[in-house]
């Protein structure tokens, strides 16, 4: 019998559902969308939620073997009482997703459904390390670079959530005039800043279009970003001493040489020489990377290999493992 989780992923501008079987493949039909934004609110959250936990549950196979639900949210996140404090939805603060998830997908089921709740990086990085990029990578880094910037580390195969949940924030990190990485090299706040260079334009995909077409405004505004992201890898390289890092995200894409760019910024500003050899790769998983690694939080790690549900306790951090379960 084949084993299935389901897979929720919450971002700054939607949320995601789907199932996803053992070997990491979505399930046809099962995938819909919601929108969030900054004006969610607690009760909008839990009505998305519903409605696309019970889309992705119509689809479970006949012979499945539903194990339980991950659910991957942009953070903060407090694993100990299930639930999200969200950058980009500050209406939304508190909100708990996990509850939210299993009591959804418990209604739909008539059945109790475990859930796990992790740090939308740190499901990105599990589904990587599983499937994508950084496979053969020792200690890895991945990241999102999207209407937030997040990311996950990964080490010698294992999962690393730290004390919370919430390890691999990158996006929180200070950098030039005390601004966040987020309020420098997002998509909106990219956009904000062409646009108060003259740019004309209103959303990263202006940008990328813009960009290619010759306008130097929005080219620099591209080229910004790749900078502060490259010098923030670079500091992230020296403290943890990583191999790889893969970039995912809708505005990693927004030019074809933005990874290139990473990877030049974050050469020229590494202080070591294990640090500067660090790579930089696109992700492998393109847009089904948040959604793998959040089926991986249950598939991959002890919890769904047990059965048993979020862990409870601040300070219950052991790290889920990304390869096979140990006998």
């Amino acid at each position: 019998m084949t084993r299935y989780a389901l897979a929720v992923d919450v971002g700054g501008t939607k949320m995601e559902a789907a199932l996803v079987d053992e070997h990491g493949v979505l399930v046809g039909g099962s995938r819909s969308r919601q929108a969030t934004g900054r004006q969610a609110t607690l009760e909008s959250l839990n009505d998305a939620v519903i409605s696309i936990v019970t889309h992705a549950l119509a689809a479970v196979p006949a012979d499945a073997d539903l194990v339980g639900a991950g659910a991957g949210s942009a953070g903060p996140i407090d694993r100990a009482a299930g639930a999200i404090m969200p950058v980009n939805m500050p209406l939304a603060r508190g909100f708990g997703l996990a509850e939210s998830v299993r009591s959804a997908a418990s209604a739909a089921l008539g059945r109790e459904v475990p859930t796990v709740l992790g740090h939308d990086g740190g499901a990105l990085a599990l589904a990587e390390s599983w499937l994508g990029a950084t496979q053969d990578a020792g200690a890895s880094l991945s990241i999102v670079v999207s209407t937030g910037v997040g990311g996950g580390f990964v080490v010698n195969g294992a999962y690393i959530p730290g004390a919370t949940g919430n390890a691999g924030h990158l996006g929180q990190v200070r950098r030039e005039g005390g601004l966040t990485l987020e309020e420098i090299a997002s998509g909106p706040a990219s956009a904000a800043w062409a646009q108060q260079q003259g740019w004309t334009g209103a959303t990263g995909e202006d940008l990328a279009r813009d960009a290619a077409a010759g306008d130097a405004v929005a080219r620099a505004a591209i080229e910004r970003s790749a900078k502060a992201v490259g010098e923030a890898l670079a500091d992230a390289a020296t403290l943890v001493d990583l191999d790889m890092v893969a970039i995912g995200g809708g505005f990693s894409r927004v030019s074809a040489d933005y990874i290139d760019l990473v990877q030049q910024a974050l050469t020229a500003s590494a202080a070591h020489e294990y640090s500067r050899r660090t790579r930089v790769v696109r992700s492998g998983l393109g847009d089904e990377g948040p959604l793998i690694g959040a089926a991986a939080l249950v598939l991959r790690g002890p919890v769904g290999h047990r059965g048993i549900s979020a862990p409870r306790r601040s300070g219950d951090a052991a790290a889920l493992r990304v390869g096979p379960p140990r006998p």
